[in-house]
């Protein structure tokens, strides 16, 4: 987002108080009428259906700086997905006929906006063609790479530090936390990852975007 944009976002939501959520709440259930269109400060929320074996399927990670859920608020389509805390969080609720009278005021920041949803497409279908096509070996380093990228913290020495742990990470890729944990550990044998009990750790990007083979 430009910074005329990101500058008129800003004194927009100075108004909106901020609201502290827990980790592992859910804030936004199927078919719920979502109180505004809420905009993530900190932390993360996942967005996720369920499927008829009663499993999670994660479709988006929102980090700091994302609206959810943007089809209801401009496309005015229900909401179908479950949203859900992955961390504490601070977010602001903007009412719904608030944001569309700014957003009809301000067709830059909708311009900004769209872009970031279709964005957000992009990484889905690629992330589809992997779930589908892909190996677990080949889900997981798509995951970890988008995660560097999306909210990991680079470290001076080039690495990434994730704030996510293995199940979350399993969630996320659909698969067992078992399986997650021996992927995991065949790129730590390869210096690639580094684990501790609360962290993940890339400690290469461009080697790691290597091992799948084509850099995102």
């Amino acid at each position: 987002m430009d910074n005329k944009s990101d500058k008129l976002i800003k004194e927009f939501l100075v108004k909106y108080p901020v609201k502290s959520i827990d980790k592992k709440q859910i804030i936004l259930f199927p078919d719920e009428e979502p109180k505004g269109l809420y905009y993530l400060i900190s932390g993360r929320v996942r967005q996720y259906d369920i499927n008829e074996q009663g499993d999670e399927v994660v479709l988006f990670l929102n980090k700091p700086g994302d609206f959810f859920p943007m089809t209801w608020a401009i496309g005015q389509i229900d909401n179908e997905y479950f949203f859900e805390t992955s961390t504490s969080i601070d977010i602001k609720i903007i009412p719904q006929s608030d944001i569309n009278f700014f957003l009809k005021n301000n067709p830059d920041v909708l311009y900004d906006l769209l872009g970031r949803i279709y964005t957000n497409i992009s990484y889905m279908e690629r992330r589809i063609v992997h779930l589908m096509g892909g190996n677990s070996h080949s889900r997981i380093i798509f995951e970890l790479i988008n995660a560097c990228k999306e909210f990991g913290q680079k470290q001076k020495d080039g690495s990434y530090l994730l704030h996510m742990h293995e199940e979350e990470l399993a969630h996320i890729v659909g698969l067992s936390r078992e399986t997650v944990s021996r992927e995991l550990s065949k790129l730590k044998q390869l210096k690639i990852m580094d684990i501790n009990h609360t962290d993940l750790i890339v400690t290469d990007l461009d080697v790691l975007e290597n091992e799948l083979g084509s850099k995102l």
